[in-house]
């Protein structure tokens, strides 16, 4: 059976399936770190799958073609880490579903794992050594990691924690860019990036075990659009958090507010009064980051701000965030984003303003015209711990 993402993504390898007899046995593990959302947002696109077409097409319910259910260690109901009352189908049974889908898990990005999620990560490779598909949308992906079973393969995950899947399990190769990664002994593991890119997952799924009609009318139902651009263009500041060491942490706080100095780099370094060598490799040691890498996501950053409040020409935006070569800063962004800065701009500024007109009602005063230079600064300033 044809790959569905072939056509969006080249990453992702074509895997073909035996139909199972009859509805596909889908698990969905659930445990008090997951949101409700998802869980039932998984719950509800399979079950849609062949059946609501023949609902809206001619009035009366089509085949049954997945089979979901909720499972977990312990199947009483449960609150979930957004407040919504989990009733669990089942436990972990004997069963061996034929996929088993692993929502996100509201865990902060680096904190440990050790001693965590034991029963779910044994369960997980239980079924996957006896031949279950698993498939992980956005952090969840970090309980693969867990169970080694991403050791050699390539991987994706929310952009927020693929610094930390590097770090943690340094024989996975994290793909960042990716909103979906097919990878491992008969392509049985599955992982869909951040956000709503479990979307993308579940239309794969369907794809795959069904057929590529029954997932594009489960699309055309639920207006689902393709994340063909994948995660990149969303990743924000995670990786420039204010740090416990608190000479680098005064460099962010200055740097939030001066990435535009002519050589950043030499100016914190004697803001924090150590030689250049010891202040870049201290600052590597304490962020993740090279002082130049710390820089160029910060000016990344408030360019995305500007592309998509204002309309600046990009080569003055290259300019006011401290690029006085505009070609640089467009392959530098290109690299980065996954996007050109005009791309970008198409993209995410149509969305800023449609959001910003439903805000808005015709009584309200137009919005303030974002013309100035400083639109994204009080973004970046809080996120690296500035109180400017």
């Amino acid at each position: 059976m044809g790959n569905p993402n072939s056509r969006h993504d080249p990453g992702t390898k074509t895997a073909s399936v035996t139909p199972v007899a009859g509805p596909v046995d889908v698990a969905i593990l659930a445990c008090p770190e997951v949101t409700a959302s998802v869980v039932y947002g998984f719950h509800d696109l399979f079950h849609c799958a062949g059946r609501d077409w023949g609902i809206v097409t001619e009035g009366a319910p089509g085949p049954t073609l997945m089979a979901a259910r909720v499972v977990a260690a312990h199947p009483e109901p449960f609150v979930a880490t957004n407040g919504v009352t989990i009733a669990p189908d089942g436990g972990f049974d004997g069963r061996v579903p034929d996929i088993v889908c692993v929502p996100e898990i509201m865990v902060p990005p680096g904190e440990s794992l050790d001693g965590r999620f034991g029963d779910e990560i044994a369960w997980l490779r239980r079924c996957h050594a006896a031949g279950a598909t698993i498939a992980t949308a956005c952090s969840g992906a970090m309980l693969l990691g867990e169970a080694g079973l991403l050791d050699g393969h390539d991987a994706t995950t929310h952009w927020a924690y693929c610094d930390v899947m590097r770090s943690r399990y340094p024989r996975v190769r994290v793909h960042p860019q990716r909103a979906l990664v097919v990878t491992g002994e008969g392509q049985r593991l599955v992982m869909a990036g951040g956000g709503t890119s479990w979307l993308d997952l579940a239309l794969y799924l369907i794809a795959r075990y069904t057929s590529i009609d029954a997932a594009m009318q489960v699309a055309r139902l639920n207006l689902i659009d393709w994340h063909h651009a994948g995660q990149q263009p969303f990743a924000r500041l995670a990786r420039s958090r204010q740090v416990d060491d608190a000479l680098i942490a005064r460099c962010q706080a200055w740097i939030a507010d001066h990435y535009g100095e002519p050589a950043p780099v030499a100016a914190m370094a004697k803001l924090s009064g150590l030689p250049e060598r010891s202040f870049k490799r201290r600052f590597e040691q304490a962020t993740g980051m090279s002082p130049l890498e710390y820089v160029h996501t910060l000016r990344l950053e408030e360019a995305k701000q500007m592309l998509e409040a204002t309309d600046m020409p990009i080569e003055a935006i290259a300019n006011e965030v401290g690029y006085e070569d505009a070609g640089f800063f467009a392959r530098l962004f290109k690299r980065n984003v996954d996007l050109t800065p005009g791309q970008y701009r198409k993209r995410f500024g149509a969305v800023r303003r449609a959001l910003e007109t439903d805000r808005t009602s015709p009584a309200n005063a137009p919005a303030e015209p974002a013309s100035g230079a400083n639109v994204g600064r009080k973004s970046i300033s809080a996120a690296s711990g500035s109180t400017s």
